[in-house]
């Protein structure tokens, strides 16, 4: 091998390049996720705009925000955040017009309150009742009766079988 690499080390170099274009493009993808064309010129404003983009979820992705998304949907929303600061409103009520319009799913950060609880406490919930359901269906089969013991007659057969397998 070229400069003493063992066989296994040279297998490794296009699996690691091949991981290193995979984090690239991702990497790309996230950082031009803000087009250009979306910025606004006031630099106070754009500071806004980036602020509550990173708090909105995207409705397409659902674990991003709408400011690391390039969904056309976010791209969307980016423009509307965007269009809302340029017509003066402050940011909370930017955050609540989106809230009216798609409900509290829209925040990364939900408020607790009942309607959100599914958010909040519905997969702590479907753990615990996956647990429950576990627990009680090894408890039962653990006070199962065990099985009945082999009559002398199917220890025999048994035997046979066993013998007759083992013969080549």
């Amino acid at each position: 091998m070229p400069g003493g690499m063992t066989p296994r080390a040279a297998g490794r170099i296009p699996v690691l390049a091949g991981l290193l274009a995979l984090f690239l493009a991702f990497a790309g993808a996230a950082a031009l996720a803000v087009e250009p064309s979306e910025m606004l010129a006031d630099p106070a404003l754009e500071a806004r705009a980036r602020a509550i983009s990173r708090e909105i979820r995207c409705l397409v992705c659902q674990n991003q925000s709408i400011d690391d998304s390039a969904a056309d949907l976010a791209r969307d929303l980016r423009l509307l955040v965007r269009e809302r600061l340029v017509a003066g409103d402050s940011d909370q009520a930017v955050r609540d017009f989106l809230v009216a319009r798609y409900g509290d799913f829209v925040l990364l950060d939900p408020p607790v309150r009942p309607r959100t609880w599914g958010l909040w406490f519905g997969p702590a919930a479907i753990l615990a009742i996956a647990a429950l359901g576990a627990t009680l269906y090894f408890r039962r089969r653990r006070a199962a009766a065990p099985p009945a013991p082999l009559t002398p007659e199917e220890a025999s057969r048994v035997g046979r079988l066993v013998e007759e397998e083992r013969l080549p």
